[in-house]
This record gives structure tokens, C-alpha cells and sequence, in this order.
């Protein structure tokens, strides 16, 4: 990501609604899916500017990491209580990958060509019960200039999301859509715009802060669906609570194992689940 994307996210992430609203609804799901006993380490991959982490309280020891020099000086600038790290999981955290409780890994894997490759490294280091979480961009329809401009390679649907850890030894406990009651304004703004043509804010993205009502509204709409996604929390009846929305969260748990890493299957086509 280009480092003046840095540069907006660590302006305007503790205050607009995509932001703190993704964080309140994800430490909903965390605090619902780990007992206090359980909430030992916990790293963020990919941690950006730091805010994400920042907001997750409650647990004894707090690490981000990510590769971008400029996204660790401004994590480290803004939140030196915690540590950031500048290096790639699960190489550069050492002896402590296996004392992990918690990785997440919130919008990351878009960014990578080959996410089969960076996500089973992690989930080979990582000891048995500990848990990933993973958010994502969803809804291949959605791809505009906001995904060119973050060097995004796909939007997920939930089938290609399933496939990176599929036959690997994890347990599932949650995949759902979210950000889904606001889908319908963003699928027809996104479709107003065009395909591909045009952004509503900064550097060719879609982010700006609107008024503040209205970012009050947007983030109390956003944040409230946690307790549905909570309530599918390893329950398979109620897989995919949201069966629609602009992102996907999957939850799973570190099952006993032996696994290599592995890269994208050549034998899978993937292209059609993920067109941009």
C-alpha cells in the first residue's frame, strides 16, 4: 500500500465510521469467542497504523506487526504503549508464534497475489487451539478504484474465502458477511459510479468523514451487527448469518496436525471467484 495510504488511514481511523466501526464490531466477536484466561498474546498481521490493536484491550500483551516502514512509524508514533514491529508473520516474531492466543489478520490477504501461501505459513506455526481471525473485502460486483488505488488483487466471495484453509487442520467457528446493512448504499453508489471509474474521497479512495450525525449513524448501524455474528459463533446452523455485505469475517481455531505451507493450487480457478 502506497505510504501516503498510511498517511490517511492514521488521520481519519479513530474517528470514521468504517473504522471504528469494524473495531467495535470485531472486539464483540473476540470477546464472545475467548475467555479472559485465553486472552494471553495477541498479534495483529499486518497492523498498519495501529489503531486496530490499540482498541483491543484486555489482553496482557499486545503485538503488530507489518512490512511497511511507514505504517510501524506511525503506529509507533501514535501508540507507544504497545509494540509494533517492522517484519512479516509468522518469520520475524521468532519463538513467540507459538505462544500466540489470537492472530488477526483484518484486511490483508487482498494485498498479497498469492494469499494461499501467507495465510497457511501462519497457520502451520501457529500452536493447536490457538484462533485466527480474518477480515476481508467481499463481493467481487463491488470492485471500483478504492480496490485499484489499495493495490487490492480481489474481492472475496465466500466460497474462494473458504478455500485457503480448506483440508488444512482448522475448525471453522465462524464465516459470516458484514457491513451488511449498509451493502445496499454502497452496492448502488458503487454501481452509480461505474465500474472501476471514480472514487468519493481522498487519493482516489472512497474515505471521507461525513458530518458527524451522520458518521454517528453510519457507525452505530455498522457496529450493531455484531450480535448476530456473535450468535454464530459455532453454531452451523446459522452459517453465514449475513449472506450479504461489503466485507467477510472467518474465525478459526488451530486443530492438532501436522501441515506445510502451501501456494495458490494451479489446478483451481480462481479467477472467477474473485473477478475484479
Amino acid at each position: 500500500m502506497r505510504s501516503e495510504l498510511f498517511d490517511l488511514h492514521s488521520k481519519i481511523e479513530l474517528e470514521h465510521w468504517w473504522f471504528v466501526g469494524r473495531r467495535l464490531l470485531v472486539q464483540r466477536v473476540i470477546e464472545s469467542a475467548t475467555d479472559a484466561s485465553d486472552r494471553g498474546l495477541l498479534v495483529d498481521v499486518g497492523c498498519g497504523t495501529g489503531a486496530n490493536l490499540a482498541a483491543f484491550d484486555g489482553w496482557r500483551q499486545r503485538i503488530g506487526i507489518d512490512t511497511s516502514e511507514d505504517a510501524i512509524r506511525s503506529a509507533r508514533e501514535g501508540f507507544p504503549e504497545i509494540d509494533f514491529r517492522q517484519g512479516s508473520a509468522p518469520d520475524d516474531l521468532g519463538d513467540l508464534v507459538g505462544e500466540v492466543d489470537l492472530f488477526t489478520v483484518m484486511d490483508v490477504i487482498e494485498h498479497v497475489e498469492d494469499d494461499f501461501d501467507i495465510f497457511s505459513r501462519l497457520a502451520a506455526a501457529i500452536r493447536p487451539g490457538a484462533q485466527i481471525l480474518i477480515t476481508v473485502p467481499a463481493d467481487p460486483s463491488l470492485w471500483t478504484q478504492h480496490d485499484v488505488s489499495f493495490g487490492h488483487y480481489r474481492r472475496y466471495t465466500p466460497r474462494r474465502l473458504e478455500l485457503i484453509w480448506e483440508g488444512l487442520p482448522l475448525e471453522l467457528r465462524l464465516l459470516s458477511h458484514f457491513n451488511s446493512r449498509l451493502f445496499p448504499v454502497v452496492k448502488a453508489v458503487r454501481t452509480l459510479k461505474g465500474r472501476g471509474e471514480g472514487t468519493a474521497g481522498e487519493l482516489e479512495t472512497d474515505f471521507f468523514i461525513p458530518p458527524k450525525p451522520v458518521n454517528t449513524t453510519l457507525t452505530r448501524l455498522f457496529a450493531g451487527e455484531a450480535g448476530r455474528l456473535e450468535r454464530g459463533l459455532d453454531d452451523p446452523g446459522r452459517r453465514l448469518p449475513y449472506r450479504h455485505g461489503v466485507s467477510l469475517l472467518a474465525l478459526l481455531r488451530r486443530l492438532p496436525g501436522e501441515m506445510e505451507p502451501r501456494t495458490r493450487p494451479s489446478s483451481v480457478k480462481l479467477d472467477s471467484l474473485t473477478a475484479g
